[in-house]
């Protein structure tokens, strides 16, 4: 693997995350705890390992620019700077969401993580759009 291959790796990674997300709360509505939590504890690996990588990436390679012209880069900017801002944001919930879980504080673990839910399954989505329409369109 190359520097040049992390991007792809990191769409995979974030992709999978999105993936784990789904199912876990497919299980958690079903009752199904331990499969749930360790289903998220998957999610919570690959988006971590999607940290290593891309700030490995981007500590070689810098910003790249998006090449598209036209009310597509308008689109792209909207989903970059949305995407950047929640990244930021879902750092600490889910940290916080995840202890709570581990300390068994169920009642304050489903309260914060009807909010880190969504926010980081958006995250991981649109990290995929966004490698897709910086690398290729």
């Amino acid at each position: 693997m190359t520097l040049r291959d992390l991007p792809a790796l990191n769409a995979v990674l974030n992709a999978t995350s999105a993936g784990l997300l789904a199912v876990g709360y497919v299980l958690i509505r079903r009752g199904r705890r331990e499969m749930h939590q360790k289903v998220m504890q998957a999610a919570l690996a690959c988006s971590a390992l999607f940290l290593v990588s891309y700030l490995t990436y981007h500590a070689q390679v810098g910003s790249v620019r998006f090449p598209g012209q036209g009310p597509i880069r308008t689109v792209y900017f909207a989903i970059l700077i949305s995407h950047t801002i929640l990244a930021i944001v879902i750092v600490p919930l889910v940290i916080v969401t995840f202890v709570r879980a581990r300390r068994g504080r169920f009642d304050r673990h489903r309260a914060i993580a009807r909010v880190t839910l969504p926010l980081w399954a958006y995250v991981s989505v649109t990290g995929v759009i966004v490698y897709w329409m910086l690398y290729r369109l």
